[in-house]
């Protein structure tokens, strides 16, 4: 049986890095395999998305994200500055999103050169663990690309000089998201198999077992 399975995971999203520590777990207890798919959040892939929300879900999301950061001892809080650029009392996304797009190109990067989930864990938890603000300054990202590995320094220059290769594959990512069935993160794709959410780990892991048990 294969352990590989896809990991579709924003930098923006609360849910996604609420999952890394499971996920590490599991990797390291059942030597399961996540293949980063690093997509954009939904308030650059939905134009006018937080116009049009609800207004309950904002304030909800919060006090869910706390309380299972609670439950699970992970450290959190909304990171400073946030990655998307926007007005939150309006919903208005700013044109320019200077955070964003570089953090996930590196997610690509770093991905393509097998470190991905090492990244993402590093550079997540700047992001939302609350030990550091600024996160988006070049000695933070320098830092999450050492500890996960990587040549930061020749990462960060393939992203400059040919961005528009990792948008495109980011691109691909979000296309290949949506024909597996969902448009949300954190989401698992194993066998064509969506499973979404953090809390729809132990249901992953359940079919691969079950997927191992048929095949012996």
């Amino acid at each position: 049986m294969s352990n590989a399975f896809d990991f579709f995971f924003s930098f923006r999203s609360p849910y996604s890095y609420l999952a890394l520590p499971q996920i590490e777990a599991c990797i390291q207890r059942y030597g399961v395999e996540p293949r980063m798919r690093i997509v954009l959040p939904i308030a650059v892939r939905i134009p006018g998305f937080f116009k049009t929300v609800n207004p309950l879900w904002p304030p909800y999301l919060v006090r869910d994200t706390m309380r299972i950061a609670q439950m699970l001892s992970i450290p959190y809080r909304w990171p400073r500055p946030d990655p998307i650029v926007m007005d939150v009392a309006s919903g208005e996304v700013a044109a320019d999103q200077p955070y964003i797009y570089r953090v996930s190109r590196l997610g690509v990067a770093a991905a393509r050169e097998g470190k991905g989930f090492e990244f993402v864990k590093q550079m997540a938890t700047a992001i939302w663990s609350g030990e550091v603000d600024n996160w988006h300054e070049d000695e933070r990202i320098v830092r999450a690309l050492t500890d996960a590995g990587l040549d930061a320094r020749s990462l960060m220059t393939k992203i400059e000089q040919d961005s528009a290769d990792y948008d495109e594959e980011i691109a691909r990512n979000q296309d290949d998201q949506v024909a597996a069935g969902h448009w949300g993160v954190p989401l698992f794709v194993y066998n064509g198999e969506p499973f979404f959410g953090q809390d729809r780990i132990e249901h992953l892991l359940w079919r691969m077992q079950q997927t191992r048990s048929s095949q012996t």
